[in-house]
């Protein structure tokens, strides 16, 4: 063959659309953004604007009322649209009936009505569950050792409505009781709470990086056995799908994926399945390994918040609950 004439080797180098910064965010196929987190925040009972941190999530701390306001403020500010209330319940209020879960007066509904009269703006969201007021430590009634679902479920509808009452924007159910999500919607609507959400923990693992949040809201060491009768296997992909397409038929408006980062796969199988509203929960263990490398020294923190944020829009989702969440937003701006 004539050299001059000979194809060029290689025709294609994928090195040209890296070469600069410029060229490098034309090219770029996912990006995050502030709009994309939801910022996981602990309520705990005090007066005045107070800070307690948490030993096992570095830059994480427990926030009085006042002070969950104030950080509201912050979050605006910062551009984050929504707040994820949990709260750090005395072990006094924690009894076998759970009654404090719908309390109008406990500290997630205190806490939703004073970022709503300080931040109106700012969407809440709510965890519904029973673990937080359970003297067991578990997401239902326990009977006999037994976690029972139908009694369960009655009481977080109860626990939903008074969530909706004091102003909340979503509810986040993260029980994984059988029909929970129904019961919820009909009772929201039949309360005239037409426009509250439902972002379910559809897919919710029985998982090993929940131990730094357990220690946040106190639970650690009041759980009795585990959680593996009603949250998901890790070794199960299918079962995921069934209970998101279960969800969505009874009324969940949006659905998440938790943990997040162990199980990526499973948030691009749900958007690729359903194309419906995605997020995933970068869990207290996630980002308690990642704190702790940084503080070490070992990686460098921020790109690595950074680089696990954005591998969850690559994987499919629209939207991340992190502790991150006022960092990435500094970094972004």
């Amino acid at each position: 063959m004539n050299p001059a004439v000979q194809a060029p080797f290689p025709a294609t180098r994928f090195r040209r659309a890296r070469q600069s910064p410029g060229i490098r965010a034309l090219a770029q196929e996912n990006t995050l953004s502030v709009g994309d987190l939801i910022w996981p925040v602990f309520v705990r009972e005090g007066d005045g604007v107070a800070r307690e941190e948490v030993p096992s999530m570095p830059g994480v701390h427990r926030l009085t009322v006042d002070a969950v306001a104030e950080a509201a403020r912050e979050a605006a500010d910062l551009g984050i649209p929504a707040i994820c209330l949990f709260p750090y319940t005395p072990m006094d209020k924690r009894t076998s009936d759970c009654a404090e879960a719908w309390n109008p007066e406990n500290l997630s509904n205190r806490a939703t009505r004073a970022i709503k009269r300080a931040v109106p703006e700012m969407a809440v969201m709510t965890d519904v569950a029973l673990d937080p007021y359970n003297i067991d430590g578990h997401d239902g009634f326990v009977v006999d050792g037994e976690i029972i679902n139908d009694e369960t479920v009655e009481a977080l509808v109860r626990q939903t409505l008074s969530q909706a009452e004091a102003g909340a924007d979503m509810i986040g159910p993260s029980d994984m009781m059988d029909g929970r999500i129904g019961a919820m919607r009909n009772a929201l609507e039949a309360a005239g709470h037409r426009n509250v959400m439902i972002l379910s923990y559809a897919a919710k693992y029985a998982s090993a990086f929940y131990g730094p949040f357990r220690d946040a809201v106190g639970a650690t060491g009041a759980l009795k056995g585990d959680k593996k009768t009603y949250q998901m296997n890790p070794g199960n992909s299918d079962e995921a799908l069934r209970l998101v397409a279960r969800d969505l038929s009874e009324g969940a408006d949006m659905v998440m994926v938790k943990p997040g980062m162990p199980y990526l796969d499973i948030c691009r199988r749900v958007k690729d399945s359903f194309g419906v509203p995605t997020f995933a929960y970068q869990v207290s263990g996630e980002y308690a390994m990642i704190r702790a490398a940084a503080l070490n020294g070992w990686i460098d923190g921020e790109r690595a918040m950074a680089e696990s944020l954005l591998g969850f829009k690559r994987a499919g989702c629209d939207g991340i609950l992190t502790y991150f969440a006022p960092a990435m937003a500094r970094a972004l701006a």
